[in-house]
């Protein structure tokens, strides 16, 4: 059985709709992606998966239970980590308050996440954990964010385009720091654009248009296929 589903999901904003049948499986321990250019749905996809947009046709089933419809922090205390695209950190608190109001135990038997943990993951916020949040650039924010969902302790984190925004030295640390995650055993939904992150990765690509996956492949059959790369990604 998959860890998650996600059966024919039908989202909408008010009257327009978004996502039209989006369906996919992440099974425990591995990392799928969410390709596509700006406007596709992955980041509806996100938001319905963790409650903030819920679908008003399809299923959203985690370990077995279908939780379309519950509230974003009922999702997240099931085991879902997000990191929203936007990074929502608290800019008036420090990089540990952060973290520190996002601490939940972990379940037994399960690595833990803590400060200690994160700090290793992030060397970086270690040595600026008194610092404002608010200052940070946007590479520490993006460090931040993540280790602040880590410390709820998921059992699958979804990533909302880690790397926008982000100089090439920063992303490639990032990337560095995702595999860590992957290789620790927490499973990964993956929304972005950058190709080389996701095809460094992942284990299953899919592509988005209009709202629909249109594509869904391994990393290593997507890199030989120029076709759907043209017709889908180039800009």
């Amino acid at each position: 059985m998959a860890q998650l589903e996600a059966r024919n999901l039908h989202t909408s904003y008010g009257l327009s709709r978004v996502l039209f049948g989006v369906s996919f499986e992440v099974e425990q321990g591995s990392c799928i992606a969410l390709i596509g250019r700006n406007g596709v749905g992955k980041t509806t996809t996100m938001r319905s998966l963790i409650g903030l947009t819920p679908p008003s046709e399809g299923e959203v089933v985690w370990e077995g239970r279908q939780i379309a419809g519950l509230a974003p922090h009922a999702v997240a205390k099931l085991g879902i980590g997000f990191v929203p695209e936007d990074r929502r950190i608290f800019p008036e608190l420090t990089v540990w308050e952060n973290l520190d109001i996002a601490r939940r135990p972990a379940e037994p038997g399960r690595q833990a996440w803590g400060e200690d943990e994160v700090f290793d993951l992030f060397p970086d916020l270690r040595d600026i954990q008194s610092r404002a949040g608010g200052v940070l650039s946007g590479g520490q924010q993006q460090m931040l964010t993540i280790a602040r969902s880590l410390m709820g302790n998921p059992r699958l984190l979804l990533l909302d385009e880690p790397s926008e925004g982000l100089a090439p030295r920063v992303v490639e640390t990032l990337r560095e720091r995702v595999r860590t995650l992957k290789e620790s055993g927490l499973s990964i939904v993956l929304a972005e654009q950058n190709l080389g992150f996701v095809l460094a990765l992942s284990d299953t690509c899919h592509i988005m248009e209009k709202g629909e996956i249109v594509y869904s492949g391994t990393p290593d059959h997507l890199r030989e296929n120029r076709d759907v790369l043209d017709r889908y990604l180039t800009l």
